[in-house]
């Protein structure tokens, strides 16, 4: 089976072009090719393929099988390489995704794309919609205990859990230990991603994410989306701001019409073709 290998900030995933092959599992294929030490190493896997209702549909595994909703980093990757490999000449393009139709502005320099802007949509903060097991109507700047230690934790939804702490020196947290313990917490149904966010001025934040199902990764564009719209509610970040992760800096606004604009990078790192015993 051909493949490529993609990657935004620093978020590698594994690509499928559908139009040219079929996957039948698509679960037990993510396993497969996100083994970083006896496959091609990812993320995760993503299906490109053909859509009714827009230009294209994105599928996305993570590396432990679990189907995500979305992922803005992927996102960005499959508009260049529809555009890279001919499969459209447009720059506006809509893709379907579990967790909705994301809008992607493309940028081609010398014909090829390195740059995309993606639509990521409204953030969700009902808890019931995120779905977070909780009293209240938002969870916004609580202090929680968890097994790992107290925490203040706000929540939000960019199609998908997210929950953000704010603290210092991120770079030294053992984030393993405490991402992992939080993502599997009883009061997120779903699991959660958490983001790890350290604030450097209301314009720039850096930013680890634990990111449920795959494990501590370079980066996460929805991630950067809650992290963001939680920086605003809290007083932290203005409506427009960079996040630097641990794979490149994401440009992020909040639209006056209430949406999340996303600018980042989209790199093809190489081709090729697999065999599965």
């Amino acid at each position: 089976m051909k493949f490529i290998k993609m990657h935004g900030t620093g978020n590698d995933y594994v690509y499928i072009d559908c139009f040219q092959e079929k996957v039948e599992n698509p679960e037990k294929l993510a396993i497969y090719v996100s083994d970083r030490h006896k496959s091609i190493g990812s993320d995760g896997l993503v299906l490109i393929m053909p859509s009714i209702k827009c230009d294209f549909q994105m599928r996305m595994f993570n590396s432990d099988g679990s189907e995500a909703q979305m992922c803005g980093n992927a996102i960005r990757c499959v508009g260049k390489y529809v555009y890279d490999f001919g499969y459209t000449t447009k720059i506006n393009l809509e893709i379907e995704t579990l967790s909705g139709v994301k809008k992607l502005e493309l940028f081609p320099t010398k014909g090829k794309i390195k740059k995309v802007k993606v639509n990521m949509g409204k953030p969700i903060l009902l808890t019931k919609n995120i779905p977070v097991i909780w009293e209240e109507e938002k969870l916004i700047s609580r202090s929680i205990n968890f097994s790992c230690g107290k925490w203040i934790i706000t929540t939000v939804s960019m199609g998908n859990p997210h929950t953000i702490i704010f603290t210092k020196k991120i770079k030294n947290l053992n984030i393993k230990q405490i991402g992992k313990e939080i993502e599997n917490h009883p009061m997120f149904p779903e699991k959660t991603n958490v983001e790890f966010v350290e604030i450097i001025s209301l314009n720039y934040a850096k930013m680890r994410v634990w990111e449920r199902g795959s494990g501590e990764t370079q980066s996460c564009g929805t991630g950067a989306c809650a992290a963001l719209t939680a920086g605003i509610i809290n007083g932290k970040l203005n409506k427009k701001a960079k996040i630097s992760l641990l794979g490149g800096e994401l440009e992020l606004e909040l639209e006056k019409e209430g949406y999340i604009s996303m600018i980042g990078d989209a790199h093809l790192v190489f081709t090729g073709e697999f065999n599965i015993d």
